[in-house]
Protein backbone atom coordinates (compact mmCIF):
# COMPACT_ATOMS: atom_id res chain seq x y z
CA UNK A 1 0.00 0.00 0.00
CA UNK A 2 1.12 3.57 -0.68
CA UNK A 3 2.53 5.80 2.00
CA UNK A 4 -0.03 8.22 3.46
CA UNK A 5 0.69 11.78 4.58
CA UNK A 6 -0.86 13.21 7.75
CA UNK A 7 -0.65 16.85 8.82
CA UNK A 8 -2.61 19.19 11.09
CA UNK A 9 -5.04 22.01 10.46
CA UNK A 10 -2.50 24.78 11.12
CA UNK A 11 -1.34 24.06 7.56
CA UNK A 12 -4.53 25.81 6.36
CA UNK A 13 -4.54 23.52 3.36
CA UNK A 14 -7.52 23.87 1.00
CA UNK A 15 -9.78 20.86 1.54
CA UNK A 16 -9.96 20.02 -2.16
CA UNK A 17 -6.17 19.98 -2.41
CA UNK A 18 -5.84 17.71 0.63
CA UNK A 19 -8.43 15.37 -0.87
CA UNK A 20 -6.75 15.32 -4.29
CA UNK A 21 -3.35 14.51 -2.78
CA UNK A 22 -4.71 12.04 -0.22
CA UNK A 23 -3.48 14.09 2.76
CA UNK A 24 -5.23 13.49 6.08
CA UNK A 25 -5.63 16.60 8.24
CA UNK A 26 -6.00 16.32 12.02
CA UNK A 27 -7.82 19.39 13.38
CA UNK A 28 -6.72 21.54 16.30
CA UNK A 29 -9.37 23.16 18.47
CA UNK A 30 -10.62 26.73 18.86
CA UNK A 31 -12.40 27.78 22.05
CA UNK A 32 -14.82 30.69 22.32
CA UNK A 33 -15.67 30.74 26.00
CA UNK A 34 -17.31 27.39 26.76
CA UNK A 35 -17.75 26.51 23.08
CA UNK A 36 -15.18 24.28 21.38
CA UNK A 37 -14.84 23.94 17.62
CA UNK A 38 -12.58 21.67 15.57
CA UNK A 39 -10.60 23.82 13.15
CA UNK A 40 -11.98 23.41 9.64
CA UNK A 41 -14.53 20.81 10.74
CA UNK A 42 -17.00 22.53 13.07
CA UNK A 43 -16.03 26.07 12.07
CA UNK A 44 -14.63 27.48 8.84
CA UNK A 45 -12.74 30.71 8.23
CA UNK A 46 -15.81 32.79 7.33
CA UNK A 47 -17.61 31.69 10.48
CA UNK A 48 -14.51 32.17 12.60
CA UNK A 49 -13.70 35.75 11.58
CA UNK A 50 -17.37 36.73 11.87
CA UNK A 51 -17.47 35.27 15.37
CA UNK A 52 -14.13 36.90 16.25
CA UNK A 53 -15.56 40.35 15.45
CA UNK A 54 -18.59 39.84 17.68
CA UNK A 55 -17.02 37.93 20.56
CA UNK A 56 -16.35 39.96 23.74
CA UNK A 57 -13.30 37.80 24.49
CA UNK A 58 -10.55 36.56 22.24
CA UNK A 59 -10.68 32.82 21.47
CA UNK A 60 -8.02 30.37 22.57
CA UNK A 61 -6.64 27.29 20.83
CA UNK A 62 -5.53 23.81 21.84
CA UNK A 63 -3.73 20.90 20.22
CA UNK A 64 -5.52 17.75 19.05
CA UNK A 65 -5.89 15.12 21.74
CA UNK A 66 -3.75 12.01 21.77
CA UNK A 67 -7.00 10.13 21.09
CA UNK A 68 -7.62 12.11 17.91
CA UNK A 69 -4.22 11.07 16.59
CA UNK A 70 -4.72 7.46 17.68
CA UNK A 71 -8.02 7.30 15.79
CA UNK A 72 -6.46 8.80 12.64
CA UNK A 73 -3.33 6.65 12.72
CA UNK A 74 -5.17 3.39 13.47
CA UNK A 75 -7.57 3.85 10.57
CA UNK A 76 -4.74 4.41 8.09
CA UNK A 77 -2.48 1.71 9.52
CA UNK A 78 -5.34 -0.80 9.50
CA UNK A 79 -5.76 -0.09 5.80
CA UNK A 80 -2.15 -1.19 5.32
CA UNK A 81 -0.50 2.20 4.90
CA UNK A 82 2.83 3.35 6.29
CA UNK A 83 2.56 6.92 7.55
CA UNK A 84 4.54 10.15 7.53
CA UNK A 85 2.96 12.66 9.92
CA UNK A 86 4.21 16.25 9.57
CA UNK A 87 3.32 18.98 12.06
CA UNK A 88 3.59 22.53 13.32
CA UNK A 89 6.71 23.42 15.29
CA UNK A 90 6.74 22.01 18.81
CA UNK A 91 7.89 25.46 19.96
CA UNK A 92 4.54 26.91 18.86
CA UNK A 93 2.07 24.14 19.71
CA UNK A 94 1.66 20.96 21.71
CA UNK A 95 0.48 19.16 18.57
CA UNK A 96 3.78 17.30 18.15
CA UNK A 97 3.52 16.13 21.75
CA UNK A 98 0.09 14.60 21.13
CA UNK A 99 1.27 12.98 17.90
CA UNK A 100 4.40 11.44 19.47
CA UNK A 101 2.41 10.15 22.44
CA UNK A 102 0.04 8.43 20.03
CA UNK A 103 3.03 7.05 18.14
CA UNK A 104 4.47 5.60 21.34
CA UNK A 105 1.15 4.06 22.37
CA UNK A 106 0.67 2.38 19.00
CA UNK A 107 4.14 0.84 19.03
CA UNK A 108 4.23 0.17 15.29
CA UNK A 109 7.88 1.09 14.87
CA UNK A 110 8.97 2.50 11.55
CA UNK A 111 5.49 2.22 10.02
CA UNK A 112 4.75 5.63 11.57
CA UNK A 113 7.18 8.53 11.28
CA UNK A 114 6.26 11.75 13.12
CA UNK A 115 8.21 14.84 12.02
CA UNK A 116 8.45 18.34 13.45
CA UNK A 117 8.54 20.70 10.46
CA UNK A 118 9.78 23.62 12.61
CA UNK A 119 7.25 25.61 10.59
CA UNK A 120 3.60 26.64 10.75
CA UNK A 121 0.74 27.73 8.55
CA UNK A 122 1.35 27.98 4.83
CA UNK A 123 4.90 26.69 5.13
CA UNK A 124 3.63 23.46 6.68
CA UNK A 125 1.16 23.15 3.81
CA UNK A 126 3.98 23.40 1.28
CA UNK A 127 5.98 20.68 3.04
CA UNK A 128 2.95 18.37 3.20
CA UNK A 129 2.33 18.91 -0.52
CA UNK A 130 5.99 18.14 -1.30
CA UNK A 131 5.62 14.90 0.66
CA UNK A 132 2.40 13.94 -1.13
CA UNK A 133 3.95 14.66 -4.53
CA UNK A 134 6.84 12.37 -3.60
CA UNK A 135 4.33 9.63 -2.73
CA UNK A 136 2.65 10.14 -6.13
CA UNK A 137 6.06 9.64 -7.75
CA UNK A 138 6.43 6.28 -6.05
CA UNK A 139 8.77 7.26 -3.21
CA UNK A 140 9.22 4.89 -0.29
CA UNK A 141 8.45 5.99 3.25
CA UNK A 142 12.15 6.59 3.95
CA UNK A 143 12.45 8.66 0.78
CA UNK A 144 9.38 10.70 1.75
CA UNK A 145 10.94 11.40 5.16
CA UNK A 146 14.04 12.72 3.39
CA UNK A 147 11.86 14.92 1.15
CA UNK A 148 10.06 16.32 4.21
CA UNK A 149 13.28 17.16 6.03
CA UNK A 150 14.75 18.84 2.95
CA UNK A 151 11.55 20.73 2.13
CA UNK A 152 11.28 21.94 5.73
CA UNK A 153 14.81 23.29 5.54
CA UNK A 154 14.15 25.00 2.19
CA UNK A 155 10.78 26.55 2.99
CA UNK A 156 10.32 30.07 4.33
CA UNK A 157 7.14 31.82 5.41
CA UNK A 158 6.64 35.57 5.75
CA UNK A 159 3.59 37.15 7.38
CA UNK A 160 2.22 40.65 7.77
CA UNK A 161 -0.10 41.28 10.72
CA UNK A 162 -2.14 44.37 11.49
CA UNK A 163 -1.27 44.16 15.17
CA UNK A 164 0.72 41.97 17.56
CA UNK A 165 -2.22 41.96 20.00
CA UNK A 166 -3.42 38.50 18.95
CA UNK A 167 0.02 36.88 19.09
CA UNK A 168 0.71 38.49 22.45
CA UNK A 169 -2.57 37.44 24.05
CA UNK A 170 -2.24 33.94 22.63
CA UNK A 171 1.24 33.53 24.09
CA UNK A 172 2.83 32.87 20.67
CA UNK A 173 4.66 36.15 20.19
CA UNK A 174 8.16 34.70 20.66
CA UNK A 175 11.02 36.93 19.54
CA UNK A 176 8.55 39.32 17.89
CA UNK A 177 8.09 40.75 21.40
CA UNK A 178 11.00 42.99 20.43
CA UNK A 179 8.51 44.98 18.35
CA UNK A 180 6.13 45.64 21.24
CA UNK A 181 5.83 49.25 22.33
CA UNK A 182 7.02 50.63 18.99
CA UNK A 183 4.19 49.73 16.65
CA UNK A 184 1.93 52.75 16.58
CA UNK A 185 0.50 52.99 13.06
CA UNK A 186 2.93 50.41 11.65
CA UNK A 187 2.51 46.79 10.62
CA UNK A 188 4.99 44.08 11.63
CA UNK A 189 6.45 41.60 9.16
CA UNK A 190 7.30 38.27 10.78
CA UNK A 191 8.93 34.98 9.88
CA UNK A 192 8.78 31.51 11.42
CA UNK A 193 12.43 30.44 11.62
CA UNK A 194 13.98 27.61 13.62
CA UNK A 195 10.51 26.84 14.92
CA UNK A 196 9.88 30.27 16.42
CA UNK A 197 8.34 33.59 15.36
CA UNK A 198 10.99 36.18 14.52
CA UNK A 199 10.49 39.89 13.77
CA UNK A 200 11.75 41.09 10.38
CA UNK A 201 10.78 44.71 9.89
CA UNK A 202 7.97 47.23 10.15
CA UNK A 203 6.03 48.95 7.39
CA UNK A 204 3.61 51.87 7.53
CA UNK A 205 1.12 50.92 4.81
CA UNK A 206 -0.49 47.70 3.60
CA UNK A 207 0.66 48.18 -0.04
CA UNK A 208 4.25 48.54 1.18
CA UNK A 209 3.81 45.45 3.37
CA UNK A 210 2.50 43.37 0.49
CA UNK A 211 5.35 44.57 -1.72
CA UNK A 212 7.83 43.52 0.97
CA UNK A 213 6.20 40.08 1.27
CA UNK A 214 6.77 39.64 -2.45
CA UNK A 215 10.38 40.82 -2.23
CA UNK A 216 11.18 38.62 0.74
CA UNK A 217 9.65 35.60 -0.99
CA UNK A 218 11.57 36.07 -4.22
CA UNK A 219 15.09 36.96 -3.06
CA UNK A 220 16.06 33.80 -1.17
CA UNK A 221 16.69 31.37 -4.01
CA UNK A 222 14.93 29.83 -7.00
CA UNK A 223 11.24 29.47 -6.11
CA UNK A 224 9.85 25.95 -6.51
CA UNK A 225 6.54 26.06 -4.63
CA UNK A 226 4.35 28.95 -3.45
CA UNK A 227 1.44 29.36 -1.07
CA UNK A 228 -0.45 32.59 -0.35
CA UNK A 229 -3.06 33.14 2.36
CA UNK A 230 -5.15 35.94 3.78
CA UNK A 231 -7.43 36.38 6.75
CA UNK A 232 -9.90 38.98 5.46
CA UNK A 233 -8.41 40.53 2.29
CA UNK A 234 -8.92 38.17 -0.66
CA UNK A 235 -8.21 40.73 -3.39
CA UNK A 236 -4.79 41.56 -1.95
CA UNK A 237 -3.92 37.86 -1.70
CA UNK A 238 -5.06 37.29 -5.29
CA UNK A 239 -2.79 40.11 -6.48
CA UNK A 240 0.17 38.67 -4.58
CA UNK A 241 -0.52 35.28 -6.12
CA UNK A 242 -0.56 36.83 -9.62
CA UNK A 243 2.82 38.46 -8.99
CA UNK A 244 4.23 35.02 -8.13
CA UNK A 245 3.10 33.55 -11.47
CA UNK A 246 6.33 34.69 -13.08
CA UNK A 247 8.08 32.12 -10.86
CA UNK A 248 5.55 29.27 -10.60
CA UNK A 249 2.62 28.32 -12.90
CA UNK A 250 -0.71 29.64 -11.63
CA UNK A 251 -2.14 26.15 -11.12
CA UNK A 252 0.79 25.28 -8.83
CA UNK A 253 0.24 28.21 -6.46
CA UNK A 254 -1.70 27.33 -3.32
CA UNK A 255 -4.22 30.12 -2.65
CA UNK A 256 -5.98 29.73 0.67
CA UNK A 257 -7.64 31.41 3.61
CA UNK A 258 -6.04 31.67 7.02
CA UNK A 259 -7.96 29.25 9.22
CA UNK A 260 -9.39 29.56 12.73
CA UNK A 261 -6.33 28.42 14.70
CA UNK A 262 -3.75 30.52 12.84
CA UNK A 263 -6.34 33.31 12.65
CA UNK A 264 -6.66 33.31 16.45
CA UNK A 265 -3.00 34.28 16.71
CA UNK A 266 -2.56 36.37 13.54
CA UNK A 267 -5.86 38.26 13.61
CA UNK A 268 -7.93 39.99 10.93
CA UNK A 269 -6.02 41.67 8.13
CA UNK A 270 -3.08 39.27 8.31
CA UNK A 271 -1.51 37.93 5.12
CA UNK A 272 1.22 35.43 4.45
CA UNK A 273 3.34 33.93 1.71
CA UNK A 274 5.44 30.77 1.88
CA UNK A 275 7.98 29.60 -0.67
CA UNK A 276 10.01 26.46 -1.08
CA UNK A 277 13.27 27.15 -2.87
CA UNK A 278 15.42 24.74 -4.83
CA UNK A 279 18.76 23.51 -3.56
Amino acid sequence: MAVKIVTDSTADMPQDLAKTLGITVVPLNVHFGEETFRDGVDINSDQFFEKLQSSPKLPTTSQPSVGAFLETYRALLDDGHDLVSIHISAKLSGTMNSATQAQEQLGVGSRLEVIDSYLAGLALSIVAVAAAKAVESGASQAEVVDVVKQASKNTRCFTMVETLEYLQRGGRIGKAAAFLGSLLHVRPLLEVRDGEIHPLERVRTRPKGIQRLYELATTNGTVERVAVAHATTPDEAADLGKWMQSFVPAEEIIQTRIGPVIGTHAGPGSMGIAVQVKE
